[in-house]
């Protein structure tokens, strides 16, 4: 795992540990912003499929 999701899934730990939440494992947390990274990366090119579409139609 990378760096940068290492520290989002440590974040993420800690920000569910003062909500309460200490079930989860920092396994789940990795897997948690492992999943939130590819589907921020589908969202993102579908944005952009959508614009290059929306020039097209121009």
């Amino acid at each position: 795992m990378s760096s940068v999701k290492g520290m989002l899934a440590k974040l993420l730990e800690s920000e569910l540990a003062a909500r309460g939440v200490n079930s989860l494992a920092p396994h789940d947390c990795e897997e948690i912003v492992e999943r939130l990274i590819e589907r921020l990366t589908d969202l993102e090119l579908s944005l952009a499929a959508s614009k290059i579409k929306d020039e097209g139609d121009l």
